[in-house]
């Protein structure tokens, strides 16, 4: 017997909807993780078109500094370690012990890889995602609030400047390295 169907309601439909949307979203971050430059390049496109946007309206600077800013913060994650080590030097300096936080400098250490704060790929798809936003922010009058432009600039070199300079004092502090090119790579031969 064919029994009735079950009422759907607006709020069900749509909460279907944009669960299938979610997916399908996904299903195409999915695909796109192993190609790393291509993605890169994608983004590298969208920034640009965001800068040529910005140029040729004149305007929106203050939007264009809060990605600034915002890119920034996400790069500095991507650098930073997930576990930093002057955070659990001074917490064995606590507990009364001697914390041996640093890479391994002598054959007989544990060796211990570098894991990021931040991943490359949620690195990516925070970057992209801000582009993007900012990107449609800037077609809208509300956003584009007057500024005198070359102050921005300036006061987001001096903040990238000493930002980035304190970040490499901790990576020489600490002796990490958090990218992989320049580092000894060991080729695995078949049957050994």
């Amino acid at each position: 017997m064919d029994s009735p169907e079950p009422e759907s309601t607006p709020f069900a439909a749509v909460s279907a909807q944009t669960s299938r949307l979610g997916r399908l979203y996904q299903s195409y971050l999915d695909k796109s993780t192993p190609y790393t430059a291509y993605r890169w390049v994608g983004t590298g496109v969208l920034l640009a078109l965001f800068f040529l946007r910005i140029i040729i309206a004149q305007g929106w600077y203050i939007v264009c500094y809060s990605l600034g800013i915002y890119l920034l913060n996400l790069f500095l994650a991507f650098l930073q370690p997930k576990i930093d080590p002057s955070l659990t030097q001074d917490e064995g300096l606590e507990d009364g012990e001697v914390a041996s936080t640093s890479l391994p400098t002598k054959k007989d250490e544990e060796f211990r890889p570098f894991i990021r704060r931040l991943p490359e790929f949620k690195f990516w798809h925070s970057a992209t995602r801000a582009i993007a936003i900012s990107f449609f922010c800037t077609w809208f009058g509300i956003f584009n609030v007057p500024v005198f432009w070359p102050v921005l600039v300036v006061y987001f070199l001096i903040l990238f400047s000493l930002t980035m300079r304190r970040q490499i004092q901790h990576m020489i502090k600490y002796r990490y390295v958090p990218f992989s090119f320049g580092k000894a790579r060991y080729n695995q031969r078949s049957g050994h």
